[in-house]
């Protein structure tokens, strides 16, 4: 079988490679895009390999399903986030399912990345058709007549939702849907994998998604309950890591001092309750019994 690509990406455009047509660097950061048709052949192939895909997982069968929601990913263009973010998602589902907790952070943590590359995307092109819009009503109103002074004083009309709009406050439903699904199974996976770092990370995961508005009441309960019970965790697992490194600098430092007639028991860390530093003794005959 031929090797996947991560996401389909189409061909370099010749003329940006031409030595005598220097694009600026904002054009090289704007990704190559295929030409509407191709774009949509593409992302048709992929959705149907998605299909499959939640097929085989509503029956189980999830390493395959990881397989075809790979494949569909791979098809996918590469520029297409939101769509790859959902992708990326359902492979999270999958591994939970498998109880395969780091690569559902890892697909998680891809997903919500991808989401966010979209979500600076769309706020630079809203604020873009923003500034055009005001600056069309203020040519607009440069060219107007005088109107009566009552006129002037009356409030403007409320801008009425255009379609643009109303597709772009739907667009923004949708990824919002998607992170909530993503920061869900990331924060699931952190918290059974354990250890210091990743229950940190999932209170972080939770805290976030304590403050959005589209959870489900089942998942808001989950949300509650685990920013209930996972301080103690997370408390837990720093000391038992702190105690494990101190131990282990401990082993390492009577190694040094061995040579020396020494070990790490003759010097003893004093704190200052005052000022809360630490000062070092050291006692040649060890601690004090």
């Amino acid at each position: 079988m031929a090797e996947q690509q991560s996401a389909k990406e189409p061909e370099p455009n010749q003329a940006k490679t031409d030595a005598t047509n220097q694009d600026t660097p904002e054009e090289l950061a704007a990704p190559e895009k295929f030409p509407p048709e191709e774009e949509a052949s593409l992302l048709g192939e992929s959705n149907d390999k998605k299909s499959e895909a939640n097929a085989l997982f509503s029956s189980a069968k999830y390493e395959n399903a990881i397989t075809k929601y790979e494949e569909a990913a791979s098809i996918c263009p590469h520029y297409l986030d939101y769509e790859l973010a959902v992708l990326k998602s359902n492979v999270a589902a999958c591994h939970l399912k498998l109880e395969e907790w780091k690569e559902a952070i890892k697909a998680a943590t891809n997903s919500i990345e991808g989401l966010d590359r979209l979500e600076r995307s769309e706020a630079v092109q809203e604020q873009k058709e923003e500034e055009e819009r005001k600056k069309a009503n203020e040519d607009d109103d440069a060219e107007e007549e005088i109107v009566s002074s009552g006129a002037q004083k009356s409030a403007p009309a409320p801008r009425q939702e255009s379609a643009a709009d109303i597709a772009r406050r739907k667009r923004r439903e949708d990824i919002l849907r998607i992170r909530a699904k993503a920061l869900m199974r990331r924060a699931r996976a952190r918290s059974e994998l354990g250890g210091w770092s990743n229950l940190s990370g999932a209170e972080e995961d939770y805290k976030v998604l304590s403050t959005m508005t589209n959870l489900t009441p089942a998942d808001r309960k989950i949300v509650q309950t685990q920013l209930r019970t996972l301080p103690p965790k997370t408390k837990a697992a720093q000391e038992k890591e702190m105690s494990e490194m101190w131990g282990k600098l401990k082993d390492l430092g009577n190694g040094i001092l061995k040579p020396f007639g020494l070990s790490t028991d003759n010097f003893q860390m004093n704190k200052d309750e005052k000022t809360g530093g630490y000062s070092m003794n050291f006692s040649q005959n060890g601690p004090s019994q």
